[in-house]
């Protein structure tokens, strides 16, 4: 059976231009809401992949997310969310992104279409077979992302790919697919759409469920968070004074001692 792109195929409207404001967001929520149904028949493939993390990370292994446009961004933003809310540094999880940090911003030409380049930032990072490589991909074709998944997995590393496209290449090269077919986007061809939304309440899950079994967070709180403002030192004495049953000042100047929710609470029990 030949590849189909779903997510390049014409979009199930027409006349974009001719519809009112509230016609075409009430139609591309109508879209959206078949986003969360995609992504929960690809769980199992995602828990799967959750499992192989846990299991390298105890051992030193990391996450790099990889991807060109709306994919690699995504997966640089995940990446960079992480040390704020879990404490982790950021060599733990590192999202790379064809064309480099330039790329970010703006358009780099022709910088998805180098099938080496993937390999070669990668190994800048010193790869080794316990790291995990994640390709992100809503058309499951990008040369970048699949050539690095292609040279990761020859050189032992656990390797994944997220693409909108059920039987992409990126699967095929990858260990585990996680495939959410979320159909043709309401823009035709426009995969910063649902593709986007799916990619990124996955990586969400992947990060938030790897995090949560690598101990970052305790009950449903964020106990290892940065204390970067005012808002989560407040959030932070809070979550003392409610686990600890101390007064509000005490409580404060012990998690600004100690740096961290997690940390005040193993001093004061004395862990």
């Amino acid at each position: 059976m030949a590849f189909v792109k779903i997510s390049e195929q014409e979009s199930l409207y027409d006349n974009l231009e001719k519809k009112s404001v509230h016609e075409i967001l009430t139609e591309i929520n109508q879209e959206d809401h078949k986003v969360a149904d995609a992504v929960q028949q690809a769980i199992p493939q995602i828990e799967r992949l959750v499992i192989a993390i846990v299991e390298r990370m105890k051992k030193g292994g990391r996450i790099f997310y990889m991807g060109a446009g709306t994919s690699g961004r995504l997966g640089v933003l995940d990446a960079s969310e992480i040390p704020p809310t879990f404490g982790m540094s950021p060599g733990w999880i590192i999202g790379l992104i064809a064309g480099g940090d330039t790329a970010l911003r703006n358009a780099v030409e022709n910088a998805e279409d180098d099938t080496q380049q993937g390999w070669k930032d990668l190994e800048a990072y010193h790869i080794t077979p316990l790291d995990t490589v994640i390709g992100i991909a809503a058309s499951g074709t990008t040369p970048y992302v699949i050539g690095a998944l292609r040279d990761a997995r020859a050189h032992g590393c656990m390797t994944a790919a997220i693409t909108s496209n059920p039987g992409a290449p990126v699967s095929e090269v990858a260990e585990i697919a996680i495939e959410m077919v979320v159909g043709p986007e309401y823009v035709t061809g426009s995969s910063r759409m649902k593709s986007g939304t799916g990619q990124k309440l996955i990586c969400n899950m992947i990060s938030t469920s790897v995090m949560i079994q690598m101990g970052r967070v305790k009950g449903n709180k964020m106990v290892n968070m940065q204390l970067t403002n005012q808002k989560l030192v407040d959030r932070g004495t809070r979550w003392l004074v409610d686990e600890l049953k101390l007064p509000y000042d005490d409580a404060k100047r012990l998690l600004l001692l100690h740096g961290s929710v997690k940390k005040a609470i193993d001093a004061y029990r004395g862990a």
